[in-house]
């Protein structure tokens, strides 16, 4: 049975003991944080890979990413081909007032155009202007890190063992053909016979 206030007690020695120590208190704007690597900060843009599938403004729950774009026409490449259209980007944004930073919209970007950035350091005065549009987001793209090495020990990807294995069998077919190009070369040829 305990006894009756050991755990007040408890409390409060571990209160006396903490009293006498200083607190270890990062000055923030002097002393800047020592984030974890990977950390979510901002999503960064990498306009060339956008796409304007418009994935990540559909799948986002809080609906905070704006796109804007038009139809360009892209004439042929080749003579006698056909003109094609793609799609142009004009306005990328979003509203970090309504973001939740669940990462939804970087997952299912398919063309890898969004980047989780460490920067966090964007705060405004005015909420409005915390709608950063693609230039802001395309500053951020260049501050995200490296990914991390892959492990060693890890198994190799089957697309890279199948072009592995394609290649290998390339390799051995263009040496079998070459081996019998140059065997057929040494052997003498026959003189014809007289008729």
């Amino acid at each position: 049975m305990p006894i009756p206030g050991s755990g007040l007690a408890k409390g409060l020695a571990v209160t006396l003991r903490t009293m006498t120590k200083r607190s270890h208190t990062a000055q923030y704007p002097e002393v800047q944080p020592q984030l974890p690597p990977r950390s979510r900060g901002v999503i960064g843009l990498f306009e060339e890979n956008c796409t304007v599938c418009m994935l990540c403004a559909r799948e986002c729950p809080d609906w905070c990413i704006y796109i804007d774009s038009h139809k360009e026409t892209v004439p042929a490449s080749t003579p006698g081909g056909r003109e094609r259209s793609r799609n142009v980007l004009d306005r990328f944004a979003i509203d970090f007032s309504l973001c939740m930073y669940c990462g939804i919209c970087i997952e299912v970007c398919p063309f890898d155009a969004l980047f989780w950035s460490p920067e966090f350091e964007y705060a405004e005065t005015d909420i409005h202007e915390l709608t950063h549009e693609r230039d802001k987001l395309r500053e951020w793209m260049w501050t995200v890190p490296a990914p991390p090495a892959l492990d060693p020990a890890a198994e190799e990807p089957k697309e890279v063992a199948a072009a592995r294995k394609a290649v290998e069998k390339a390799e051995a077919a263009a040496a079998a053909a070459a081996a019998a190009a140059a065997a057929e070369a040494e052997t003498p040829a026959t003189p014809e016979a007289d008729a």
